[in-house]
């Protein structure tokens, strides 16, 4: 029996696609050019997932055949400190509405986004999928932790009663242009890199709240979106698959730090503020498991990543979101 149109078409919805790894992802479809996938790309402009209502809405207006889970309650350190009942209830809300609606909708496949602070504070290195629920994330995020954790749990639960094909990806750190560039409630490299250019501007000196000394890391935004994409379109399984480069490739705050203030001209003087906390040491990832499946994807280097950043934030500065 031939496949009926309704069979054929490929409808992807992508939530929370106005940030960095969202923006991404439509720069790749777009230069894909792939007519035989029409791509929708949500943000909260468009409907707020945390309401059950609201959601289903957007899932009987475009009846997508596949879902990138993207959008989240997401900050920085000091933010998470500040909000762990926000980080709780937003995520779990969100999360529990997208699954529960690409069930009913029949999604063929469903992309969550999870992150390394899942992984348990005392821990051995590298950290793969199989050791997230080894023990309690850091205290510092755990509200946020555990609602990501969650969708490992519901992802397998889904698989396990109604056979739907949902996965979640664990990238490492994430940057890139279209970030949240807030001076306090963001990630470290957009953090920095918006610090390091005001400093630029007014002939001041730098300081790094922190000791410099823990490791990260980092995966340019592109490089995500162009996984997420593979994800989508050849990886079906209910386990978790890290998305990170190589544990060779991690690097310190302060070598961060040193490679923004290159990539941006800056020359005054560099300080580490130690009565400020670091977070974890380290979160070293092992890619093992994406290396033995896609074992020819190629990484965009620290230093040209680092430099493509700063070059967009310095050019779409008035505009950016700070």
């Amino acid at each position: 029996m031939a496949e009926s149109k309704d069979d054929q078409r490929v409808v992807v919805m992508v939530t929370g696609a106005s940030g960095l790894v969202g923006k991404a992802i439509q720069q790749c479809v777009t230069e894909e050019q792939n007519s035989a996938e029409e791509w929708v790309f949500l943000s909260s402009k468009d409907g707020d997932l945390r309401d059950f209502n609201q959601t289903r809405a957007l899932f009987e207006k475009y009846r997508p055949t596949h879902v990138i889970h993207l959008a989240a309650m997401v900050g920085g350190l000091f933010k998470n400190m500040r909000y762990p009942v926000e980080f709780w209830n937003d995520n779990v809300h969100m999360n529990n509405n997208i699954m529960q609606l690409s069930r009913e909708f029949k999604v063929k496949k469903l992309v969550s986004c999870l992150s390394t602070c899942v992984f348990p504070d005392k821990t051995t290195f590298p950290i793969d999928e199989t050791m997230i629920h080894n023990g309690p994330p850091h205290a510092s995020n755990e509200a946020y932790a555990y609602a990501k954790r969650m969708i490992d749990v519901t992802n397998r639960a889904y698989n396990k009663e109604y056979g739907c094909n949902f996965t979640s990806v664990i990238p490492t750190n994430i940057y890139g242009p279209h970030d949240n560039w807030h001076l306090e409630d963001s990630h470290v490299i957009p953090g920095l890199i918006h610090k390091f250019y005001l400093a630029k501007q007014n002939g001041s000196d730098m300081t790094v709240m922190g000791s410099g000394t823990p490791l990260r890391q980092f995966i340019y935004s592109k490089d995500l979106a162009l996984l997420f994409i593979w994800v989508l379109r050849h990886y079906h399984s209910p386990e978790p698959i890290i998305l990170s480069v190589d544990e060779e490739d991690e690097v310190t705050i302060a070598e961060v730090a040193r490679t923004i203030a290159d990539a941006i001209g800056f020359s005054g003087e560099l300080r580490f503020d130690t009565s400020k906390a670091d977070g974890q040491h380290k979160k070293t990832a092992s890619n093992r498991k994406l290396r033995s499946l896609y074992p020819d994807f190629q990484f965009t280097p620290f230093q040209q990543g680092v430099k493509a950043a700063v070059d967009w934030f310095v050019a779409n500065y008035e505009t950016c979101r700070k």
